[in-house]
């Protein structure tokens, strides 16, 4: 519980000092990642990830596995879906291998009747120097309400 005390913490500072902080980041790429399905109990839920990571400029593609779990207002059974971030960090360096390992704390909003969608910001890894802003949102098929703080665990795959 704490952990996403800190993350709400963290996430209201973010927002509040997202234009300087926004001005010296840099894209380093984009993370895919499938999301499973599952269900969803009021207080939250958790659901596996498997993820690739594509570095600009083109580079070789990461692997990355995990969970997202929200914690908040959590209700109903959605289908996988798909989320989309576009990856900004502090350093003009290019990625390494397991660069994105980490975890990431921000806010959660989705409405799913049918075919739903939900955004997701997120901020950590490595001395959460690192963003990752929604591209394109989770698409899902079910019957869900979810608002709260995520956390997403994310480490280098095989």
């Amino acid at each position: 519980m704490f952990r996403y005390a800190v993350g709400a913490a963290a996430l209201a500072l973010a927002v509040t000092c997202a234009e300087p902080a926004a001005a010296q980041r840099v894209r380093a790429g984009v993370l895919t990642c499938d999301i499973s399905a599952g269900m969803s109990f009021i207080i939250g839920s958790q659901k596996s990830v498997a993820c690739t990571f594509a570095p600009e400029p083109p580079g070789p593609q990461q692997v990355y596995n995990g969970s997202i779990t929200k914690f908040g207002l959590d209700i109903g059974a959605t289908g996988g879906g798909v989320m989309v971030w576009a990856v900004f960090t502090d350093s003009i360096a290019p990625p390494g291998p397991g660069f994105l390992a980490g975890d990431y704390f921000g806010a959660t909003g989705q409405v799913t009747v049918a075919a739903g969608l939900g955004a997701n910001v997120l901020i950590g890894g490595s001395n959460t120097t690192i963003a990752l802003q929604p591209v394109s949102v989770a698409t899902s098929v079910g019957l869900n309400l979810a608002l709260g703080v995520a956390e997403l665990h994310l480490r280098a795959g095989p």
